[in-house]
C-alpha cells in the first residue's frame, strides 16, 4: 500500500448507522414495513454514501496538505483521542450537512484541532454545535461582522462612504440577497448574540463614521472564526 492510499476512503460496508437504524424501524411497520424500507434504500443510502465518502476524500486530503505543509504527524494523530474525537464530531455533522460553507467550515475545524495546542476539547466541540446548527447564513454574517473592513477587501468590496447610518447599510451592502429581509437578518444577529459570538443584535442604531465598519465579535467569536478558518497555506 502506498502513503497515498493511507488516505483513500475505504469502500462502504452496508451504508451509515444512522441509516441502518432508520431502516431497521421501518422494517417493523407491518405490511407496509417492507416496501418502505427498499423505497428509503432507494433514496437515502446513495446520497448518504455519497457524502461520507465526499467528506473523508477531502479531510484525507487536506491532512496530507497539512503534513507536508506544518509539518505534523499523522501517525501520532490515530493515538490522539481527543483528536478522534473530534473527527468523528464533525464527520456526524459533515454527513447531515450539504451547504459548501459548513463543510469548509467542519474540514477546517478538524485541521485546527489536529495543529499544536488546539482549544480545550469542550470548546472545539462546541464549535462544531454551532457550525452543525447553524446556517450558511449565519457563517457569513459572522464574517462580516468580524472585521467588514478586511472583508471589503477579501471580497473587492466598497461600501457606501456614509455619514452616519445603522450596520444594516453594510449588511445590505455586502448581500444584496438580503436587501428588504430586515427580519431574517435580524434573527441571525440575535442567534449569533445568543451564542456569545457577536457583541451585538441591532444593526439599526445610527452611529457616524468609522463606528460603521467596527468589529462586531467577541472573543468567543473571534476563537470560533479562528477555528473554522483554512490553515493551509494557498
Amino acid at each position: 500500500m502506498s502513503k497515498n492510499d493511507d488516505y483513500s476512503p475505504p469502500k462502504s460496508s452496508g451504508g451509515d448507522a444512522a441509516h441502518a437504524m432508520a431502516r431497521a424501524g421501518l422494517g417493523t411497520i407491518p405490511v407496509v414495513g417492507a416496501a418502505a424500507t427498499e423505497l428509503f434504500t432507494a433514496i437515502v443510502t446513495p446520497p448518504l454514501e455519497k457524502r461520507r465518502n465526499e467528506w473523508m476524500l477531502k479531510v484525507g486530503e487536506a491532512l496530507k496538505k497539512l503534513e507536508e505543509q506544518k509539518g505534523i504527524k499523522l501517525d501520532e494523530l490515530k493515538n490522539n483521542d481527543a483528536f478522534i474525537d473530534i473527527v468523528m464530531h464533525a464527520s456526524q455533522a459533515a454527513i447531515r450537512n450539504s451547504q459548501e460553507e459548513k463543510l469548509q467550515a467542519l474540514r477546517n475545524a478538524v485541521l485546527n484541532s489536529a495543529l499544536p495546542n488546539p482549544p480545550e476539547e469542550s470548546i472545539q466541540q462546541m464549535f462544531i454545535n454551532f457550525v452543525d446548527t447553524l446556517t450558511s447564513w449565519h457563517l457569513k454574517l459572522l464574517d462580516l461582522v468580524k472585521d467588514p473592513e478586511v472583508w471589503a477587501k477579501r471580497h473587492g468590496h466598497t461600501f457606501p462612504n456614509l455619514m452616519a447610518g445603522g450596520f444594516s447599510t453594510i449588511i445590505e451592502s455586502a448581500f444584496p440577497e438580503l436587501r428588504g429581509r430586515r427580519d431574517f437578518y435580524d434573527q441571525l444577529g440575535k442567534d449569533l448574540t445568543y451564542r456569545g459570538l457577536a457583541s451585538t443584535d441591532n444593526f439599526h442604531v445610527t452611529t457616524t463614521g468609522r463606528a460603521l465598519t467596527q468589529k462586531r465579535t467577541t472573543g468567543m467569536g473571534d476563537s470560533f472564526m479562528k477555528f473554522i478558518s483554512d490553515p493551509i497555506e494557498k
